[in-house]
């Protein structure tokens, strides 16, 4: 009844995401669902693809191991970011009606800018995209009891989303992110109520995390080598998640910019709430059956939950708890896989190949997108990562080279090509290259992560190189808030 009831729910998944891309006739659906989306839509889009895998699996087995502390980056980061993308950046990139974020690149600063932070936007999406398949070759290879090898799972749910990705695009995502939201939100709620009751409580679970000093969120001493790698977590998700093609394209697919700020920031912030309950579900098995728990916690506690769901709830509660797990996860691989694509084919292919006609655009974001799956297939099969660091490693690159160009484009009208480009250098080079002993003697990066000094080298670098003579030429489309035509 199990696998049945997973098969049929992604049989409708798909027929439903077919049927919707019926309405895909340009380019402009394909990438914003042509700019239409309610905030109601707007708002489940943005929350369902943010609450993936990492959110149920990988959340939940870092707090089992490391309590509040360890998961500041996601969800209080993540959660964060949408919160600060929908104040502060969806009114203004709303106005300037763009199909990409690389393109902001272009018309603020130049071509050569464009390509560069869309190809580090683009590998930031790998991880991201691998962790969603590696969870559900996990939870196929769980579902048929081992007669389905993961790396078997993971190839057959990548060809599920897939399927309709790439004939819908962001009109399929959004649609059946409304859908899959109403899933997760009611599955979770339904199971967090049975594993409650078998714990003995709500108030029973959180005191004995509260007991084990799993509820201590702020490193306990004031120590740089503790605050630092805890506040570049924290700043990892919460600005490396910014300048990202997946918020992006929530933010321009609303019908308004009023919808597009209130949509961000409510989809924000029902994650934030709604991310604890896999804590929750999770951390009720060290009372339910701490024998499993302590089992699992040395071998994988990705495994905790879904094994706490099969071993102690009745047929019906996993067929909810499945489900929801699987709308979580397809709602954030469609959406993951979907927008490095539209990228890559606007701001790399268009880059090096200016005249191809624009009839050939759709074609081309959906040869993307399939080019892109079999990347992601690669890198994922031959990943060691767990899910949560996948996530958490994709935005660090974003952090350290398109998200300073971004911020002072938009808020320091003194910011220049040759500021950002030199930032852009800068905080690559000390991102890849700060903890080799040439490196200025290396840093240490048990103390001083790599992509929190990236940011900060970056963010001095475009302010001095924007205010010194300038050698670069500085010819911006974007004068006053509006993009204007060579």
């Amino acid at each position: 009844m199990l696998l049945a009831s997973v098969i049929a729910y992604l049989a409708i998944s798909v027929l439903i995401g077919l049927y919707v891309a019926r309405n895909v006739h340009n380019a402009s659906d394909y990438a914003v669902a042509g700019r239409h989306l309610s905030l109601p839509v707007v708002t489940a889009t943005v929350f369902a693809t943010w609450f993936g895998s990492e959110t149920v699996l990988g959340i939940s087995s870092e707090f089992v191991e490391k309590g509040l502390g360890g998961i500041v980056s996601d969800p209080f980061g993540a959660a964060l970011c949408l919160i600060l993308a929908g104040l502060f950046f969806a009114p203004k990139l709303y106005r300037l009606k763009l199909l990409t974020i690389g393109t902001y690149y272009r018309v603020r600063y130049n071509k050569a800018v464009e390509v560069f932070c869309s190809i580090c936007i683009i590998l930031s999406y790998l991880g991201w995209v691998a962790a969603q398949i590696t969870a559900l070759g996990l939870i196929f290879n769980i579902l048929s009891d081992g007669a389905m090898s993961q790396s078997t799972g993971m190839i057959v749910g990548a060809l599920i989303v897939l399927t309709y990705t790439v004939f819908g695009g962001m009109i399929s995502v959004a649609y059946l992110d409304a859908i899959q939201m109403v899933v997760i939100i009611v599955g979770l709620a339904f199971i967090a109520w049975v594993v409650g009751d078998l714990a003995g409580g709500v108030g029973t679970v959180i005191s004995h995390a509260n007991q084990a000093g799993k509820l201590n969120f702020f490193p306990d001493t004031a120590s740089l080598a503790l605050w630092v790698p805890f506040i570049g977590a924290w700043l990892t998700m919460m600005l490396g998640s910014i300048p990202q093609q997946d918020v992006f394209q929530r933010i321009t697919s609303a019908k308004s910019e009023t919808v597009a700020k209130q949509g961000a920031v409510l989809g924000g912030t029902l994650y934030f709430i709604i991310a604890f309950i896999p804590v929750f579900l999770a951390y009720g098995a060290t009372l339910i059956d701490p024998a499993m728990f302590t089992r699992l916690l040395e071998e994988d506690s990705q495994l905790i939950l879904p094994n706490l769901v099969l071993l102690h709830t009745p047929v019906f509660v996993q067929v909810i708890f499945f489900g929801a797990l699987l709308s979580a996860i397809m709602s954030t691989a469609s959406a993951t896989l979907l927008a490095p694509s539209i990228s890559f084919s606007e701001n790399v292919v268009k880059a090096v190949f200016p005249h191809i006609p624009e009839k050939f655009s759709l074609l081309l974001m959906r040869v993307c997108t399939v080019i892109f799956a079999i990347c992601v297939m690669f890198f994922s099969l031959n990943s060691e990562l767990s899910i949560f660091h996948m996530v958490k490693q994709a935005y660090q690159i974003t952090l350290s080279a398109a998200f300073v160009p971004l911020a002072f484009g938009l808020y320091w009208s003194k910011a220049t090509t040759q500021g950002a480009i030199v930032s852009i250098v800068v905080g690559v080079t000390t991102y890849f290259f700060g903890g080799s002993p040439w490196f200025f003697g290396g840093l240490d990066t048990e103390i001083w992560p790599t992509h929190l000094v990236a940011l900060i080298t970056g963010s001095a670098s475009i302010v001095i190189f924007s205010l010194l003579p300038q050698w670069l030429p500085h010819r911006p489309l974007l004068r006053d808030g509006v993009v204007h035509s060579n």
